[in-house]
């Protein structure tokens, strides 16, 4: 997914937090990602998401440099905050957050330890946390920067696709973190260190949003046929308009 004109993101300013009055008590997801294009699979992650777990706010955030991807995405970072505007546009208590956004020195990755951090003091002391997954970022979550830290930063929530197996969830899970059934519905766990910390993991399963970056190709460039659209219209004209991911 190349040719993608250049260009320099603006640091467009992070979400607005809500006042404690108006929003004490609220559940609110963070669901980093590329979205190099946002998909239709983004979106029923989180609609499921907030379905199961009752959420308030799920907050959109396209990442600047992810540390286990040092190529980068393909189109610039204000496209991509513009395009998950559209994906998420009309949708009940889905935003867009700019807490990703690429840092000032331009080429340094975005952490998700740091973010969550600054987007626990942004909110209410009564909000609670959650960091949404697809089940490929979760597999790797014992590799990312600080993993011990970010699993009592937030409840994690993970999307597993129709009969994906998660295999032994320890596997995936920092070293020193432990987890048991929590008792109250299926799919729920219970994680804690030797600290005393807590945390919640949610599995989500039976979710359809395999979608492949050659079947998103394929539909940005006219060969989609009788397949089901995997963009959003808005998005896909978005893209033609300012001709991204075309191909040299």
């Amino acid at each position: 997914m190349a040719g993608v004109r250049s260009r320099t993101p603006r640091r467009l300013g992070y979400h607005i937090p809500m006042s404690p009055a108006s929003s004490g008590g609220m559940r609110v997801a963070f669901f980093g990602g590329s979205f190099d294009p946002p998909h239709l699979g983004h979106v029923a992650i989180a609609l499921a998401a907030q379905q199961a777990l009752r959420l308030n706010r799920v907050l959109f955030a396209p990442v600047g440099l992810q540390p286990l991807k040092p190529s980068g995405p393909a189109a610039s970072f204000e496209d991509r905050v513009a395009m998950t505007r559209l994906a998420v546009a009309d949708r009940p208590g889905f935003e867009v957050s700019l807490a990703d956004a690429p840092k000032p020195a331009g080429s340094a990755p975005n952490y998700t330890v740091d973010t969550l951090i600054e987007l626990r003091q942004s909110l209410p002391s009564k909000a609670e946390l959650f960091l949404l997954l697809g089940a490929d970022s979760f597999r790797t979550l014992h590799q990312w920067h600080r993993a011990a830290d970010i699993v009592f930063l937030a409840n994690l929530i993970v999307a597993s696709r129709p009969n994906e197996d998660l295999g032994d969830l320890s596997a995936s899970l920092p070293p020193g973190v432990a987890f048991d059934a929590a008792g109250e519905r299926p799919n729920q766990y219970r994680l804690a260190n030797a600290l005393g910390q807590q945390s919640g993991l949610t599995i989500l399963e039976d979710l359809h949003y395999d979608i492949s970056a050659t079947q998103l190709r394929n539909q940005m460039h006219g060969q989609m046929g009788n397949e089901p659209p995997l963009l959003d219209p808005v998005v896909l004209q978005y893209i033609r308009r300012h001709r991204l991911y075309e191909q040299p």
